[in-house]
């Protein structure tokens, strides 16, 4: 007679990269974050900026020590820059004439 699950399969599911059963991995978060911070040099980089920033801090695993993946090191930083940029737009939109980009 079959064991129906007893001493078959003890762990249904993976607990993937992040050691984690729910949630992306880490692999997928610094992609996501490569995306928004090369997206937010185009568009809302003053919301992209800080969401690749966050996406890379987590794809890193929150920590500086150890390896850390290329594309989340290019999230965190990307989106550091585009977040400078756009404060650096918006500060300039605010004073009066030309602005100090445009």
């Amino acid at each position: 007679m079959a064991s129906f699950g007893h001493g078959t399969r003890r762990h249904p599911r993976s607990r993937g990269r992040t050691w984690s059963r729910t949630g992306p991995d880490r692999a997928t978060l610094g992609i996501i974050g490569a995306i928004c911070a090369v997206a937010g040099f185009f568009v809302l980089g003053i919301i992209l900026g800080p969401v690749a920033i966050v996406c890379g801090w987590l794809a890193m695993g929150r920590t500086w020590a150890g390896s850390r993946p290329a594309t989340a090191v290019v999230a965190l930083v990307l989106g550091a820059i585009d977040t400078l940029l756009a404060i650096i737009f918006l500060a300039g939109a605010t004073t009066p004439g030309n602005g100090m980009l445009f």
